[in-house]
């Protein structure tokens, strides 16, 4: 007897598994082309009543099984063979384990070799930058640094970095104590929306960076949340968008994070459900959508550490969803110093918006990104003098090991690393190495082996 349905993912695997079931139990070409398709992304009784009444042919997602085959086809050919192949030859040099080959593994594996070599081989060079405090005709001064113009590409690295002091040295003593004036004044308010709520390599990158958590433990973490304690919605999922139904059930999800997490309690409370980000589009959610709570309560004591740490993550992403933009204002000087440009900046923040959810925190430089001191007001043609030009010397600095935030970001943006324009091409249109599901795996086999 044929059972009637077979729920699978409405992805390329999901789509292959029911054609392998319907093809092995023959069912005729007669009734495969009246077989129809529910397409469930969201289990809310709204959503699956459109979608029970929205079906869809079988052989429409006819190419998504063929892609499924073709990449497990090149699985077979590709990665069990060169697998094989790599394992003997490596037991020839005395190695007993398994050197893996895959579409995956290797590429990634790719990725932490070249760093290693790039820190193996890397040499620091020293660069220059002058910066000058310029005194204003009221009297107030501030700060700009040396923006060196084309003639000055042959003595720079492709970072645009000075290399030679001689240089640097030479513009200082050209602009000491000389006159100058300002030839553009800018200030632009900016404003940043909120983060969409988390995918799954979203929520691995972020715990990573937070807790130093790896990606496969954040998965588990996941799954626990998701399977056991009912708080979060299906965590292996590559969309950050959510089904406008959705907005139904928001006041009782934030009621959920209200009552479950102290921590959050506050940021609960301010919620402006009349607020909404981008994140409620339909034609943007794929098989799942993101990851959010659901609107059950728990006592969050009852869960492990990680658990905790995990749902308050992406308690927080929901909640600024409900929260306005972060506002602030771009400042910036151009002066002219005997020819040399001379640029000073400055950022003020206006409002945090939903940046007041979270703590301000310096950037990778250890500084803040936001200005401790203010610019002085001036128009442009103002004459200025400079009073000190001092030369600074620094030194570049060694590339980074991958940690897993960085590789998983990588993984997924892994267009950034290929040089051949066609292959990054096809590569900015895809998810990047792996699936959501499957690269917190790749990255622990790698480590294991």
């Amino acid at each position: 007897m044929i059972s009637q349905k077979k729920t699978c993912n409405s992805d390329r695997v999901g789509q292959i598994l029911i054609d392998e079931v319907i093809n092995h139990c023959g069912v005729s070409k007669t009734k495969k082309a009246e077989v129809l398709r529910c397409l469930i992304s969201d289990l809310n009784p709204v959503a699956v009543k459109k979608s029970l009444n929205e079906l869809r042919k079988n052989t429409d997602f006819t190419p998504l099984a063929t892609s499924a085959l073709a990449r497990a086809r090149a699985d077979w050919l590709y990665g069990i063979n060169m697998t094989r192949l790599c394992t003997l030859q490596g037991r020839q040099s005395g190695y007993t384990g398994v050197l893996s080959t895959g579409r995956v593994q290797t590429p990634v594996l790719g990725l932490i070799v070249h760093r290693e070599l790039e820190i193996a081989n890397f040499v620091s060079k020293p660069f220059y930058e002058v910066i000058c405090t310029l005194l204003t005709f009221k009297g107030e001064s501030y700060q700009a640094k040396w923006h060196p113009s084309a003639a000055c590409k042959p003595y720079m690295d492709e970072d645009n970095r000075v290399l030679s002091k001689a240089l640097a040295l030479n513009v200082i003593s050209k602009v000491q104590n000389k006159v100058g004036k300002i030839v553009g004044v800018t200030q632009v308010k900016k404003a940043t929306p909120p983060p969409l709520p988390y995918s799954l390599s979203t929520l691995q990158i972020d715990a990573a960076k937070r807790f130093g958590m790896s990606a496969q433990s954040v998965l588990d973490t996941c799954q626990q949340l998701y399977e056991r304690h009912k708080l979060i919605t299906y965590p292996r999922s590559d969309c950050r968008y959510l089904p406008k139904e959705h907005l139904n059930d928001v006041n009782r999800v934030i009621s959920a994070i209200r009552n479950s997490c102290s921590a959050l309690n506050d940021a609960a409370s301010n919620a402006n459900v009349s607020l909404k980000s981008k994140a409620w589009n339909d034609s943007k959610v794929s098989a799942h959508h993101a990851i959010i709570p659901t609107s059950k309560s728990t006592d969050l004591s009852r869960l492990s550490a990680a658990e905790n740490s995990i749902y308050e993550l992406v308690a927080r992403q929901y909640l600024i969803q409900f929260y306005p933009p972060f506002e602030y204002v771009n400042k910036q000087i151009d002066t002219e110093v005997s020819g040399g440009l001379f640029i000073a900046k400055q950022k003020d923040i206006v409002s945090k918006g939903w940046k007041s959810l979270f703590p301000s925190k310096p950037n990778s430089k250890g500084e803040q990104e936001f200005s401790t001191v203010s610019l002085p007001i001036v128009s442009k043609g103002d004459e200025v003098t400079c009073q000190q030009a001092d030369l600074k010397e620094k030194q570049t600095t060694t590339p980074k090991y991958f940690t897993d935030a960085t590789l998983l970001s990588a993984m997924t943006g892994i267009a950034r690393y290929v040089t051949d324009n066609s292959i990054k091409k096809v590569l900015r249109d895809t998810d990047g190495l792996g699936t959501e599901a499957t690269r917190a795996g790749s990255i622990e086999l790698l480590f294991k082996r």
